[in-house]
């Protein structure tokens, strides 16, 4: 017999597994995700490399993480100074493509600077 905590988990992780999957098949452009994360650059460096950690890279985030905290921004649930007027432009399905774009960037060494005159 089933735990309900494993059957709520199982539910859960099916549904985020198959909303991603749905919005990479619905926008089929694999720079899709970039081009939306192109967007973070300003404010969040090249790639999501902030220099100095203000405010923090995005680079090789977790990209469940990231979604949850997007949703919070977006839905007035975490505080913030302009993330939040900024998330309410995106749907779940571009914060997915997003945030499994920086998930697989590669966060920059501790220390290192970043590129100059890209971003900034």
């Amino acid at each position: 017999m089933a735990r309900p905590w494993f059957t709520a988990g199982l539910a859960a992780l099916l549904l985020t597994s198959a909303g991603a999957a749905l919005a990479q098949s619905a926008n089929p452009n694999p720079n899709a995700g970039r081009a939306l994360a192109a967007t973070c650059f300003t404010c969040h460096g090249t790639e999501g490399r902030s220099v100095g950690g203000v405010p923090p890279s995005l680079a090789g985030m977790n990209r469940d993480t990231m979604v949850q905290q997007l949703r919070d921004f977006r839905d007035g649930k975490r505080p913030a100074t302009i993330m939040h007027q900024h998330a309410k432009g995106y749907t779940d399905a571009q914060f997915a493509l997003i945030a499994a774009y920086f998930a697989g960037v590669q966060a920059a060494p501790a220390g290192a600077s970043a590129p100059q005159g890209r971003g900034y």
